[in-house]
């Protein structure tokens, strides 16, 4: 069955009916997940039975907040409320909405997660639908001074050996200027954490995916963009300052074969290709 355009289960016995969304989502510190469902009976009223649980660690685990709403946005339950019960009328046997909220606490750790179970019963028939959240990484864009980017991934990696270890990776990829990626659970502290950093500006509004950096992940040969006859500046080594023109480029090892322009006699040069820095291209 279908529902909003999204793919809905059905469970039920006799006359009662509960179609939705349900099923575990991935969601962030801080962040809401939500489920919609209907339920439908030849019987007035329903009453919805509430079992929430949450793990890995229940003893240590933090408290995530499950409510329950109506079409309208009325809410109707809640887990911070004692009562594990709650009646709803069902007028005129036509199907009635929810809508489940969780919130995931700020202070959640990866793979913290909610089980929240909801059965309805009425005199035909219990239905019952099945729903969990489990807390995930953010990845946040942290905007830079302009050729910043490493001192502020260094800056921010020695604070993230501090106190809580919600850091998890910091990326700076090369050729990107004024961004640095940071990967974490917290986002307030990931925000605290890079207030002091001098060079650090403010973090981009909202968050990334993976999918959207990919391309930075795979790996650029060192001698793309340098092509025979360009000149360059080697700037590690023992010719560290030299100025020499490009004579060949061995794509498979990343070498370049430099002659060096201020040398009585030319002698031929190999190199690595993030050795060099191009300031002329070929013409």
């Amino acid at each position: 069955m279908k529902f909003g355009g999204m793919i809905m289960s059905e469970f039920g016995t006799g006359g009662t009916l509960a179609a939705g969304e349900d099923g575990m989502k991935d969601v962030r510190a801080g962040a809401v997940a939500e489920w919609r469902f209907k339920l439908s009976s030849g019987s007035p009223s329903a009453v919805l039975k509430f079992d929430v649980s949450m793990g890995p660690d229940k003893e240590n685990a933090p408290e995530w907040n499950v409510t329950l709403y109506d079409a309208t946005g009325s809410e109707l339950w809640s887990n911070y409320r004692s009562m594990t019960e709650k009646k709803v009328d069902l007028p005129d046997n036509k199907p009635k909405e929810f809508r489940l909220e969780v919130i995931c606490p700020k202070g959640a750790r990866y793979g913290d997660e909610v089980d929240i179970q909801i059965a309805a019963v009425t005199q035909e028939g219990t239905s019952v639908l099945n729903f969990g959240a489990v807390a995930r990484q953010s990845l946040m864009v942290l905007k830079t001074q302009m050729d910043q980017e490493k001192s502020v991934a260094d800056s921010l990696m020695s604070k993230a050996q501090l106190g809580e270890k919600d850091i998890y990776a910091i990326f700076s990829p090369p050729g990107l200027r004024g961004y640095v990626f940071v990967e974490g659970m917290n986002t307030d502290r990931l925000r605290e954490k890079t207030r002091d950093i001098k060079k650090a500006r403010s973090f981009v509004d909202g968050e990334t995916d993976i999918d959207e950096i990919s391309h930075y992940l795979i790996p650029v040969s060192a001698v793309v963009g340098i092509v025979e006859g360009d000149l360059v500046e080697l700037i590690n080594g023992p010719f560290k300052g030299e100025i020499a023109r490009v004579n060949h480029i061995d794509q498979s090892k990343e070498e370049i074969t430099v002659e060096l322009i201020e040398a009585m006699v030319p002698i031929p040069v190999t190199v690595k290709g993030d050795s060099v820095r191009v300031i002329e291209k070929e013409k």
